[in-house]
């Protein structure tokens, strides 16, 4: 009895936002300019509430099962995470030129140092049968005149969660690129004023590319721990286009000896 008076209260709520913002449709072409303002910071924040909302349906829709069933399981794992950007589609689903500091979603964004404007980001949806992920990513680049081009991956609150020195992080993804490039993998564990940083170059012997970060070797705080983040910087990335058709991350506990 409680669900269905929570659905039909629901449905009352969204019938009345839905003739809401018909009204306002309405009135747009009379109102004064601060209200046109204030009727368009409004709709975008619902907007950007509603495509972060759809993204989650979306991607249960495909995997009714969660993205986690679809990443293959290792003895000692207790989380593994498909980022938004490889699990559900994003908005806008590309950007073209980039900008130096591109958000592509809540936990990826691209960083680079290029004053070109010939750097293209897109989100392109797999259609292969042994695919994993509903999505891939792609970086695209004609002329680079920059220092670094780096992706960056941050961890969800889940993934930080009770991370420890008995912890093996590790991130593989599906990397095809028109012509070799080498990628360098950088994990950062921020504890207040300090980050603790471990490098290590992609391994890309074999698919999917993965590379592994020991966190015995990390001197970070357990408990202080308020951000961790993964850059991927790939080294002359001039006139190659990286598709990334899957990228996962997980960590396992290392056996005790």
């Amino acid at each position: 009895m409680a669900g269905r008076v929570a659905r039909l209260i629901g449905e009352l709520l969204h019938r009345r936002a839905v003739a809401r913002w018909r009204q306002t449709a309405a009135l747009a072409a009379e109102a004064d300019v601060t209200t046109l303002r204030l009727i368009r910071n409004g709709g975008r924040q619902l907007r950007a509430e509603i495509d972060v909302a759809l993204g989650a349906v979306e991607s249960r829709l495909a995997h009714p099962k969660g993205q986690d069933a679809r990443i293959m399981r290792r003895p000692g794992m207790d989380w593994a995470w498909r980022p938004e950007l490889w699990s559900g589609p994003v908005h806008p689903p590309g950007l073209a030129p980039a900008p130096r500091h591109a958000s592509l979603s809540r936990h990826g964004k691209v960083y680079h140092d290029c004053d070109l404007g010939e750097i293209a980001l897109r989100q392109f949806r797999n259609k292969g049968v042994e695919d994993l992920s509903p999505f891939g990513c792609a970086i695209e680049v004609l002329g680079f005149h920059g220092t670094f081009l780096s992706l960056v991956i941050d961890l969800p609150e889940a993934g930080m969660k009770d991370l420890s020195t008995r912890h093996v992080l590790r991130l593989e993804t599906l990397l095809e690129a028109e012509r070799p490039l080498t990628v360098y993998a950088r994990l950062n564990l921020r504890c207040g004023p300090n980050t603790e940083q471990i490098a290590a170059e992609l391994d890309q012997s074999g698919k999917p590319a993965e590379v592994e970060f020991d966190l015995a070797y990390a001197d970070f705080a357990t408990d202080q721990l308020d951000r961790a983040w993964i850059d991927l910087f790939f080294e002359n990335p001039a006139m190659n286009r990286v598709a990334l058709r899957d990228l996962t991350l997980s960590r396992v506990v290392r056996a005790a000896y």
